[in-house]
């Protein structure tokens, strides 16, 4: 799974659309802006349809806000 858009966001906390990148299969999830999130959470992921996660080329997206920055 990735990110496809993000819906909302306040502080780090985000609601976003992620799509498979196998089947293309959109999902409406939470999320939390840190790097540990984008670069291990996210790729783990599961896709509902096809059971499958995100494969070696994944690239994870960069967090809103630096890390360590108090919101």
């Amino acid at each position: 799974m990735k990110i496809n858009r993000i819906i909302s966001q306040s502080r780090r906390d985000f609601t976003a659309e992620y799509i498979c990148e196998h089947c293309n299969n959109k999902t409406i999830g939470g999320g939390y802006d840190d790097s540990y999130f984008h670069q291990s959470v996210i790729p783990k992921m599961k896709c509902t349809q096809c059971g499958k996660t995100a494969d070696e080329s994944y690239r994870a997206l960069t967090t809103k806000y630096p890390e360590g920055q108090q919101l």
